[in-house]
Order: structure tokens, then sequence, then C-alpha cells
């Protein structure tokens, strides 16, 4: 059973949870946890959504630097590897997710809120990739999903200065989608995910699949994907359900069934 990362199924919805006290630093016993969970909700088929959340305190801080700082290249060439591997698990959710983020969320922490496919934070959150300050760059995905986020210039300003971001600075540039009261982030981010509880599961993947493949790409690749992913919605039998019930009855009153 896991210790620190959990997955807690409620009304279509996957919260994971990260709970480990004080700042739920993610050493590589949580970067496991947090991959477990992630493949768990993936392959659940009563979690049609999922919220990743670090409790109402703090998302997380980041990685355990006291657990790398004995490490030579050798040993922090398998863990920068697996830690990379964990936080894509989340980011290969084939389904809606999305961050909810109060206090903090640094480093590694801003590293999973990244790989979420939107961010929901406190007004009073801070946000960063402060690892120039210990010598150091992101290491699990960091680099990649923010300048692709937010731009290079952007990306490099803050990789480059290591420096805290609040909310507003963070919506402003892109970093972060919705910002509330701290004390409503998760109720916001489950407001947002409960609108696929009942959707086109499949087709929400392809979606899915065909944006994040086709940012990996050049434009015309980019296409092909999604001709391919498109094409094969005409397998499913929602797409039966989606069409028989807007021909019949207008859009927005088809009950999916997943398959």
């Amino acid at each position: 059973m896991a210790e620190f990362v959990t997955l807690e199924v409620s009304e279509g919805i996957g919260t994971i949870r990260l709970a480990r006290p004080p700042m739920n630093a993610l050493n590589r016993q949580v970067q496991d946890e947090l991959a477990a969970a992630a493949h768990q909700a993936t392959v659940d088929p009563e979690v049609k959504a999922v919220i990743v959340y670090g409790g109402e305190k703090v998302f997380a801080a980041g990685a355990d630097v006291k657990e790398m700082a004995e490490m030579d290249f050798a040993a922090i060439s398998k863990v920068v590897d697996r830690m990379q591997r964990s936080i894509a698990a989340v980011s290969e959710i084939p389904k809606p997710t999305v961050a909810a983020v109060t206090g903090y969320a640094l480093g590694g922490g801003l590293e999973v809120a990244l790989s979420a496919d939107r961010r929901i934070v406190g007004d009073n959150v801070k946000v960063g990739t402060p690892e120039i300050l210990l010598g150091i760059i992101p290491g699990g995905g960091g680099t990649q999903r923010l300048a692709r986020l937010i731009g290079p210039s952007k990306a490099k300003d803050l990789v480059f200065t290591g420096r805290f971001v609040g909310a507003d600075e963070a919506l402003q540039i892109g970093l972060v989608d919705e910002v509330v009261a701290p004390d409503d982030v998760y109720d916001a981010a489950r407001k947002w995910a409960s609108q696929f509880t009942g959707a086109a599961g499949r087709a929400l993947a392809a979606a899915k699949a065909a944006i994040d493949e086709g940012l990996d790409a050049d434009l015309n690749t980019g296409l092909k994907i999604e001709q391919h992913v498109f094409a094969g919605l005409f397998a499913t039998k929602d797409r039966t359900i989606g069409m028989e019930s807007f021909i019949e009855n207008g859009p927005g009153k088809a009950q999916f069934t997943g398959e």
C-alpha cells in the first residue's frame, strides 16, 4: 500500500493526493508512488478525469535535496531518468487532468503541475524553478514543459533567475489557468473535472493525444496524427451514440458509455 501518494475515486473523478508532510518533497518513494497512482488512474474505468492535489497548505516543494546531495554523476543519472518517467506518467494519463495548487509548487512540484492539462491555483501561491540556486537545472521535465507552455523567453527568465512567481504573474504569462481563493482550489478543480464524468472518454483521449503528440511534431505530421485518431473514433460506440443523438435530439444530449 502506498504511503505518500494515493488515488481516491469519487463520482467519476480520481484525486491523486500527495501527502508527505511537511512540504510533500518528491523523494524517490514519492516519485514511484506518483507513477503508480497515475497508472491506476489510467486503467480504472471508473475514473473519467483526474485531479492532482497536495492538500490545503502546499502542493509540493520539489525534489528531496538531502537525498540528492550525496549523489555522484552515475547515481543521479539513474535517478533523474526515473524522476522524469514518474512525472511523465501524469502527463500520459489519457483523461483530462488538472493540478489543484495551494501554497508552494517549486522545482519538481511545479514539474508535476506542468504535467497536468490545466492548473488551478490559490491566489497566495508561489511557483518557480529554483534549481539554479542549487547549481543545477530542472530535471523532471521543467525546461521542456515550461518552454512549451509559456514560450522560451519567459521560461528562460524563470529558470535562469530561480525566482518565485505569484498567482497574478503566473496567470498573466500563461503558467496557470485559473486563480481562486486558497480554500476554493480543490472545489474549483473538481468543478472543472466534473464536466467530463459523462463525456465520450475515447474522444477525450483522442483529442489529448492529437494535441500533445502534434506539439512534438511539425504541422504536417500533426495533421496526420489528427487524421488517424479522428478516423479511429468511427470504430467506437460513443461516436454512433453521439451522432444518432444529435440527429434525433440536437446537440449536448447524448448519453455516452465510454466504449
